[in-house]
Order: structure tokens, then C-alpha cells, then sequence
């Protein structure tokens, strides 16, 4: 990996490219769990969006613009130019959310084009040592653990407000609402970052649930008939519309709009802009006048039909010519943004990578002519191995084949209520053998694990969770932790150097100071085993083991003799003695 950076930072150098103030600074905008309807400019007449709405009427809209059907898929492929799948992401838990430490990503692109790179917000491509994102070429970081607040990886007891965020790998407490907090840490890198052009990411963590806001911001909405969850998601979206507005004005008035390529997206479909009105209330506890808006599709987040992962994607660059309120319908994904940046920003591609995406830069410049068919694919395939055909869809302009078997005719039918593949069988035929080729081509990824990294000097002691075990029963938010489920699973290691290394178990984090509900802890890696007594009230045990580097298979238990159960370490912290 290091090897690759190297040649691409002499690459840039030998193009020149780390000269030239007039390179544009990008901000990648990307929100959480909001669908294709939950903007105001796209249809949705109860929300209140007034600064995206903007935003939509100065851009370059793409209206058939695709991600994954859920969070860390999308951002995988995002930041790499990849299928999610090839870069080894394809669940959001289970360490099948941990980004392969062959890839290379968009900000190790900008990063060695001289670009100064910042993330604020939701990474969850990996919290450990190399899948970090200040291991990823991003230079300012400010970011939650795991997929959202208040899950596993996250710092105990974090609840949106006043929260305690890794900032440049250290824990610091944050004052504010959590999308005001990585707003204001974008702009000031903006104000820092004035001698050279930037790329800042800003992957929120709203909409997310548990839907936490201030009530000044859900009380209208309650009041106005909307059910009582998705008033709270609507408020989310309201106050991250306050902070695209500040955006907005901040570059205003420092003198970057011109020169900046703004983007607005989403990560998947819609998680509460849709209500059962048959299971949703009001505060009153009358059913709901408003039950929500998907700009007719057919499925919400995690779904392979079109409200699964079709996404708002807004383009604007007025010093580039692109924007002016132009809708662009031609297919288009999230590994794309790569290869398009790349070429906008005159940035060198990383030698030997080849991307699943393509430059969008003519489709986004009104240069359609020529631009070629294609037939893309997404895919649900949160399982330890996917599963072939399964929840997927093959895509092309007008087809979308679902499961491998049902057809339907977008053009003509955008709800996907009417299966023709019956009427077309050389459609399904043609879209089936693209689908076998995909992944056949998908297939050597699948084979491989990404590996944590442990007693490596970049990250020694490190701090693993059960939110990355290879197991079908992951305790993945700190509710299910606090219920001390009876489940185990294990963590695929890379142990770097020989040495004693000591592990400290938990089952509840350092800071929860809670006592183990066992008597025996064990720990295995590989083929070296120890356990250890645990005392009465001890809120964590620590074993030793002699360790040869290498790649392992690390397993713990906690076993209550008296009950006659074990469950795993939820926690762990990894130490290689000097």
C-alpha cells in the first residue's frame, strides 16, 4: 500500500500537479439514511429544506443516480471507485464493514495531489489500525466509532448531544447537536486550509436512527400530523439543512463558491420517510395525516428495488460550468465520483487501479452524445458470504432485473409494480449473463478478509469490538450490549510483529466501569490459548500471550460456571509489550 501511495505521489509530482493555486476545492456532502424523497426541491411537500432546495436549483441534478442499500457498502465503493463487494465491504457489522488495506482512496488520491484532507462525520469503513481513516490519506479527523451514535464502537453512552468524538486518533467531548459539531470543525478546516485547495468530506450521521433531535425542530412537524418517528427524522434533515445553509454562506463569503465542487448525496434509501400508518401515531395518539413521500418507488433502505438505493446526487462548480438547474437521467453510481473527480480536478489516476465507475465529467458538462449503455448492479448482501442473486438488481438506462427473475420497464412503470420479464425474455437472458459475469469477476474479493492489524508501532495498544466479529449473532449497539447477550464470535487478526502482547477483556467499555458476569476468561489466537480466573466485581481481566506475526483468528470467551454459558469479549484491548 505505502509502495503504491509513493508511485502515486512521484506520479503527480512528475505531472506537476502539486503546483497551481486554481485547482478546485471539492466538498462531498453525504447524508445518512435520507432518501431520494426526503427533500422538499424532489417532491416531498411536508418537509422543510429550504438550503438543499437551493442548492438542487444551482446544480447539475443526477436523477438516476445510484449507492448501495445501506451505509458501508456505499461508502466503500465512494471512496474507492469500486464495487463494494471488490473492496471487500458488503455488511455494515460482522467485519464484513472493513475496507480491504489494498485500496486505494479518494482521499489518498487528493492527498497525494497535494490537497489538504479532512472527514467529519460517519467513516465506518473501520475503526482499527489500517482501516482508520486517518490510515486512508485523510489528514484532519473528526469522527464517531462504528455506523452511527450510539452503536457498539461508539464512545459509551455518546447520544447525539454533547458527545465524545475520535479527533486525529485521540477521544475528545464535543459541545453541541452532532451535525452542528462536524459542521463547525469543517469550516474552521476551511479557514485553515486557504494556501491550498482541499477535499473535505462530510459524511453526516443523520438521519440515522435512533432519530435523536431537538424537539424544536420535530415539534412542527408533530403538529402538522406527522407520525412521531419520522418527525424526528424530518427535524434531523431540518437542522442539517441549517448547516448546508451555513456552508453555503461560508464559502460566500470567504470567496470559495466559485472555485468549489460542491456535492450533495445520500448513502442509501429512506429509513423513516415512509409510514406504516397502521403502526405509526401521532403525539395524540390519533393515526397520522402524513405518512410520508418516496417520489413513487417501491422500497426503503436495505431494499434491492429503486427506493433502496436510488439517491439525490447534486453537482455544482460555477467556476467549472457545472450547475444552472439542469437534470441529467442517465445511469450513474457512487463509483463514479472517483473517476470524475479525478478528471475534473486534473488529478492522476492511481497507477494499476481500475475502476468499476467512470468520469461523469461529460454528462455533467451537457456532453451526452456518445455516452455509452450501461448495466450496473447493487445488491443486500449482509451475510458472512453473499449469497448469489439474492436481493440484487442488474440496472441498465430502462431495465432493472430484481432477483434474477423479475423485470421491470422504469420508463414505463417507476414503481415497479408490473414484472414484465415474461414479455421479455432476451431482456432477462442478456441482464442474467451480465450478472454471471459480474460476479464471477466479484468472486476472488469475496475469498479474502480484512485483517485488523495488532502491535503495529501506527497503532499499539489497539481496541477491537464485538461489532467486527465474523459471527451471525453481533452485538452491534450499546442497547445489545447492555443486555449481555449470550453470543460469541471472532475477529480475523494480523498480528505484525513477534512479541508478548497482553489482552485486557471487557464486557462493557473502560469508561462503564462494569463488572464481568463470568468467572473464566479464555483467549485464543491461532494455535496459543491462556484463560484466567476472574475475580469477583472485576470490571476486566488481562492474559498473556506469546505471539509469532502472522495471519490469526482471534477468539475470547467469558464463562459464567454457575449458569453454565459463555459469551465473548465485547471488548478488548490489545497491547504488544516493549
Amino acid at each position: 500500500m505505502k509502495r503504491l501511495l509513493s508511485r502515486l505521489v512521484g506520479t503527480c509530482l512528475a505531472a506537476g500537479l502539486l503546483q497551481g493555486a486554481a485547482r478546485p476545492n471539492v466538498i462531498l456532502v453525504m447524508s445518512d439514511d435520507q432518501g431520494y424523497g426526503d427533500v422538499a426541491c424532489l417532491g416531498n411537500t411536508m418537509i422543510h429544506t429550504p438550503n438543499l432546495d437551493r442548492l438542487h436549483g444551482q446544480s447539475v441534478r443526477l436523477t438516476n443516480f445510484h449507492v448501495d442499500p445501506t451505509c458501508s457498502p456505499t461508502r466503500s465503493a465512494l471512496m474507492t471507485g469500486h464495487y463494494s463487494t471488490r473492496a471487500g465491504v458488503w455488511h455494515t457489522i460482522a467485519g464484513r464493514s472493513l475496507l480491504y488495506a489494498d485500496e486505494v482512496t479518494m482521499a489518498d488520491v487528493f492527498a497525494a495531489a497535494g490537497y489538504a484532507t479532512g472527514v467529519f462525520g460517519k467513516w465506518h469503513l473501520g475503526d482499527n489500525y489500517p482501516m482508520r481513516p486517518q490510515d486512508r490519506g485523510f489528514q484532519e479527523v473528526l469522527v464517531l466509532g462504528g455506523g452511527g451514535i450510539g452503536q457498539t464502537p461508539d464512545y459509551w453512552g455518546n447520544d447525539y448531544f454533547d458527545d465524545t468524538y475520535w479527533h486525529n486518533g485521540r477521544l475528545e467531548k464535543e459541545m453541541g447537536y452532532c451535525t452542528d459539531v462536524f459542521f463547525d470543525h469543517a469550516l474552521k478546516f476551511i479557514d485553515n486550509r486557504r494556501d491550498r485547495p482541499f477535499f473535505l468530506y462530510l459524511p453526516t450521521n443523520v438521519a440515522h436512527g435512533p432519530f435523536n433531535v431537538a424537539d424544536s425542530y420535530s415539534k412542527p412537524y408533530r403538529d402538522r400530523g406527522v407520525p412521531a418517528t419520522m418527525a424526528n427524522f424530518y427535524g434531523m434533515i431540518d437542522n442539517l439543512d441549517e448547516n448546508v445553509g451555513r456552508l453555503l454562506t461560508h464559502l460566500e463569503q470567504v470567496g470559495l463558491a466559485e472555485n468549489t465542487i460542491l456535492i450533495f448525496m445520500t448513502d442509501n434509501g429512506t429509513a423513516a420517510g415512509v409510514a406504516n400508518p397502521n403502526r405509526q401515531q401521532t403525539a395524540g395518539g390519533n393515526a397520522p395525516t402524513w405518512t410520508g413521500f418516496n417520489a413513487g418507488m417501491r422500497g426503503q433502505k436495505g431494499s434491492q428495488y429503486e427506493g433502496g438505493h436510488r439517491v439525490p446526487c447534486f453537482w455544482r462548480w460555477p467556476a467549472g460550468g457545472i450547475g444552472g438547474g439542469k437534470d441529467v437521467g442517465r445511469l450513474a453510481a457512487h463509483f463514479d465520483l472517483l473517476p470524475t473527480l479525478i478528471e475534473l480536478c486534473g488529478l492522476s489516476k492511481p497507477p494499476g487501479v481500475h475502476f468499476d465507475g467512470r468520469s461523469l465529467a461529460p454528462l455533467l458538462k451537457g456532453q451526452e452524445a456518445g455516452w455509452p449503455d450501461r448495466t450496473l448492479f447493487v445488491s443486500v448482501q449482509r451475510q458472512e458470504l453473499p449469497p448469489k442473486w439474492v436481493r440484487s438488481a442488474a440496472m441498465t438506462d430502462r431495465w432493472r432485473l430484481v432477483n434474477g427473475e423479475e423485470l421491470y420497464d422504469l420508463p414505463a412503470d417507476p414503481g415497479q409494480q408490473a414484472d414484465v420479464a415474461a414479455k421479455h425474455p432476451e431482456v432477462v437472458a442478456s441482464l442474467r449473463a451480465a450478472y454471471e459475469d459480474w460476479w464471477s469477476d466479484m468472486q476472488p474479493a469475496m475469498a479474502r478478509y480484512a485483517r485488523i492489524v495488532v502491535g503495529a508501532p501506527e497503532a499499539n495498544p489497539t481496541s477491537l469490538t464485538c461489532h467486527d466479529w465474523h459471527s451471525d449473532q453481533v452485538p452491534w449497539n450499546q442497547g445489545a450490549i447492555r443486555s449481555a447477550p449470550w453470543a460469541n464470535g471472532w475477529w480475523a487478526i494480523e498480528v505484525a510483529r513477534p512479541g508478548t502482547y497482553e489482552f485486557t477483556l471487557r464486557q462493557q467499555p473502560a469508561e462503564a466501569a462494569f463488572p464481568i458476569q463470568a468467572t473464566q476468561a479464555r483467549v485464543r489466537v491461532g494455535e496459543a490459548e491462556t484463560a484466567a480466573s476472574v475475580p469477583a466485581g472485576a470490571t476486566s481481566v488481562t492474559l498473556t500471550l506469546d505471539l509469532q506475526p502472522g495471519s490469526a483468528r482471534l477468539e475470547t470467551s467469558f464463562t459464567d460456571e454457575e449458569a453454565g454459558k459463555s459469551r465473548g469479549a465485547f471488548y478488548i484491548d490489545i497491547n504488544r509489550k516493549d
